[in-house]
């Protein structure tokens, strides 16, 4: 099945109302004032990552292009916006004919940022631009922080695989971004079907407590279990005590038993125990799995421990304590007229406080060592300098409203592994710190 095929994984008429009111007014005054269509630069960058965080990592670009091809102003959108009285017909005209016709780069899905990287650099009429603003930003920001909480656990896990499950501690749609993000940065599995069918993403899951409570004995549980999915499944062994449920585990499984998992007390204790129960048993290859509210500094603490994967819920899907990156959308270079060869000149927020922005259109490099390790991220609006032209970051995504830049999820998965693997080492530090390169401006 070609996923990309499917639309978006939910059934709306179309994503043109998930914005903010202020969008469509600002757009019916522009008109009229006669500076709707004038050519426009907006980018999308963050300030700041969260605090203690050393790198961002970009996530949501796909579903982004999803969503500005299906921004359509059906009969019905047009009804409700008109019932409400939201725009004035000569609006209402406009919109009855939206497509996006302009261009848009951005930083290939799954490369890192870091504060004031352009990661996305949309161009147009101001009319066609400005309408974006919310339902980009929603995505970036929300994927952007599960994917960076998704790479930091990763990272923390090493070799050993993850496993995505934090569909039930979110918004059900949530859930499936919150997969596809994971994946992104690192996660190897999901436990969300609609994640899987949605984007190919791998599925796993066995049993929970509730399996075990239905049955008369833990023994009925595990027999019923290893009877219907074969001897190489997951047992829960925690529901009562871990010691005898392992014990009765691989007497009915046998030593092809695939795993036990341990969902509850001292992890690191628990899987030591457990770990010397299974061999003695005989069950050396029998793998050890770990949840219970994991978080990258959990995972960190179990790396001496005889553990094969975690899996981890509420913390990803809430982005370990970050459920946003902070990210903006902002005019930073308009023309004078909609004419593509007037000039385009530079604007930007001027204001007290850290909410100042900079001008222009900008192009994005990373400067690296001799050992190709990245030093600097390097931003200008002028000439790109011959010694980083080779090393400039933004791709064209839409080209004159065509999506032109879609990929398979594993493609980006694997570029962001490269991208990291890239970073100074001190990046995958869990202890606080500052962006691991320095932003420099030409």
């Amino acid at each position: 099945m070609n996923t990309a095929d499917l639309g978006l994984p939910v059934d709306v008429p179309s994503t043109a109302l998930f914005t903010d009111q202020y969008e469509l007014t600002m757009l019916q005054a522009a008109l009229k004032a006669g500076t709707g269509e004038r050519r426009s630069v907006f980018e999308v960058f963050t300030r700041r990552l969260p605090e203690g965080r050393r790198y961002g990592v970009v996530a949501g670009t796909g579903r982004v292009l999803d969503a500005v091809e299906n921004f359509r102003f059906d009969a019905g959108v047009l009804g409700f916006l008109r019932e409400r009285g939201i725009v004035d017909e000569p609006t209402l005209e406009w919109l009855s004919r939206y497509r996006f016709s302009g261009d848009i780069w951005g930083y290939p899905e799954g490369e890192v940022y870091f504060p004031g990287s352009p990661i996305l650099r949309v161009e147009g009429s101001f009319a066609e631009c400005v309408l974006l603003e919310t339902v980009i930003l929603s995505i970036l920001n929300h994927d952007s922080a599960i994917a960076a909480a998704a790479s930091r656990m990763s990272s923390a896990a090493g070799d050993r695989p993850l496993i995505e499950m934090g569909a039930r501690r979110t918004h059900e749609l949530a859930a499936v971004a919150a997969s596809r993000a994971a994946y992104v940065g690192g996660f190897a599995t999901t436990s969300d079907l609609a994640a899987g069918f949605r984007y190919g993403i791998p599925t796993v899951g066995t049993s929970a407590h509730a399996f075990t409570l239905l049955h008369d004995s833990e023994r009925d549980a595990f027999r019923a279990q290893v009877d219907s999915l074969g001897r190489g499944t997951t047992l829960l062994v925690d529901t009562y005590d871990v010691t005898e449920a392992v014990r009765m585990a691989v007497e009915i499984a046998g030593p092809e038993l695939g795993a036990v998992r341990i969902d509850s007390g001292d992890l690191l204790l628990v899987a030591h125990r457990v770990r010397q129960q299974l061999d003695e048993l005989g069950a050396t290859e029998t793998k050890i799995v770990v949840t219970s509210d994991l978080d990258e500094y959990a995972i960190a603490s179990l790396r001496a421990a005889p553990v094969d994967a975690y899996g981890v819920g509420t913390q990803l899907v809430t982005g370990s304590g970050h459920p946003t990156a902070s990210m903006v959308y902002k005019l930073v270079a308009r023309a004078h007229s909609a004419d593509p060869k007037a000039p385009l000149e530079p604007v930007a927020k001027k204001s007290l406080g850290a909410k100042s922005s900079v001008g222009g259109r900008k192009w994005a490099a990373r400067r690296t060592d001799e050992h190709g390790v990245a030093e600097a991220e390097v931003i200008g609006t002028g000439a790109v300098p011959a010694e980083l032209a080779d090393a400039q970051l933004l791709v064209e995504l839409v080209k004159g409203g065509q999506v032109i830049a879609r990929e398979p999820l594993d493609a980006v998965r694997d570029r962001h592994a490269a991208a990291r693997a890239r970073l100074p080492l001190s990046a995958t530090q869990l202890s606080r710190g500052e962006a691991v390169i320095p932003t420099e401006y030409l």
